[in-house]
């Protein structure tokens, strides 16, 4: 590189206000050392989202308006900012043949693996100089690591999904958090749309009743289906993202439910600490590896061991405190969002001198 400045432009995808404070946030990671344009490519096509290559496949193959102004709109903002890397997630809604025309450094940053390598991963790994990805495991025998390099990932890192700062109200301290009252003792907010999922919510609402209080995106007959066999009436509702930050700063314990138990890595793992909730989190053979089990998350290995923590720290509190403020430290110092984008731009940067000196005509 002819200099250590870096611009890298972050193309993600996010609808109406969310895509507004994603903006707002990635110009706010920029410092002495990078600069980080938002693209918001979600915006560009329209509200349209990409969640299959094939679809994408066919779109650019017959040459659809959207991808093409989608295109020339990139095209535009890398030529004006002079970006050295195209850094894109949430949903790639790039053709592999049109991201291999691009003379820059190019990555991917794999947000629904394990559970989607093969339909929104792999199919693209050959047009990417570098890719990062949040779920530590694959499978039970091998890493996600291991199995993008299996795939033909030429260079591949670990990247936190983390916290936005307008999910967590940063402006707030910590003694501020911590010395609020709490009145509602455990939550979950999120779908039900995974087998796993909806078991696990029977068990928990048999045991709680409506001790436990459920937010999120759920059609009526999952809360048909719910409150019949829990014998208790369920109303779930969706909440704002305003709404979801007060909630969570009300809460005592948060559950933490995986599509299974090597998914790893979803959003709520680090919003819940951040609002000074103590987390309870299935999944648990890799979470060490993103929190201290015992110290600042709880670790459970079955929705029973769930039940049976839960009651235990609702018991006690001066427990339950300590580990909500060891995950929400951990949390502040490491997984927001702008410490890391610029771990990204660090690891970027070394991909990038290496590229720059194996592929120079690029």
């Amino acid at each position: 590189m002819s200099s250590p400045f870096l611009t890298i432009v972050v193309s993600y995808g996010k609808s109406g206000k969310e895509g507004q404070l994603w903006a707002e946030e990635v110009v706010r990671a920029s410092n002495s050392n990078v600069r980080f344009v938002p693209f918001n490519h979600r915006q560009a096509l329209g509200g349209v989202s990409y969640d299959s290559s094939d679809r994408l496949d066919q779109d650019y193959r017959s040459r659809h308006l959207r991808l093409d102004i989608l295109y020339q709109q990139l095209d535009s903002v890398l030529t004006q900012t002079g970006a050295q890397c195209l850094f894109v997630t949430n949903d790639n809604v790039y053709h592999p043949d049109h991201l291999l025309k691009l003379p820059l450094y190019r990555a991917l940053y794999t947000t629904d693996d394990p559970g989607s390598t093969y339909t929104r991963t792999i199919p693209y790994l050959h047009a990417f100089d570098h890719v990062f990805h949040c779920s530590p495991s694959y499978s039970a025998t091998k890493t996600l690591k291991q199995k993008l390099l299996e795939c033909g990932a030429r260079r591949v890192d670990f990247l936190p999904l983390g916290v936005f700062d307008f999910e967590m109200e940063a402006s707030r301290g910590e003694s501020e958090v911590f010395s609020q009252k709490r009145d509602i003792d455990l939550i979950y907010v999120g779908s039900p749309f995974f087998h796993k999922k909806f078991n696990a919510f029977l068990t928990l609402t048999r045991a709680f009743g409506h001790k436990l209080k459920l937010y999120g995106f759920w059609r009526a007959k999952h809360c048909l289906y719910l409150s019949l066999h829990a014998r208790r009436l369920h109303w779930v509702r969706p909440v704002s993202l305003e709404e979801r930050v007060r909630l969570y700063q009300r809460a005592k314990i948060g559950f933490n439910l995986h599509w299974d138990s090597h998914g790893l890595g979803n959003q709520r793992l680090y919003h819940l600490p951040a609002n000074g909730v103590m987390q309870i989190c299935d999944a648990p053979q890799c979470l060490s590896e993103i929190f201290r089990p015992g110290r600042e998350i709880i670790p459970a290995h079955s929705t029973k061991e769930m039940v049976e923590k839960a009651r235990y720290y609702l018991s006690h509190d001066h427990d339950r405190e300590s580990i909500a403020l060891g995950g929400y430290r951990r949390t502040v110092q490491e997984y927001r969002i702008a410490q890391l984008l610029r771990r990204a731009a660090s690891q970027i940067r070394g991909g990038l001198e290496a590229w720059s000196t194996h592929a120079p005509s690029r």
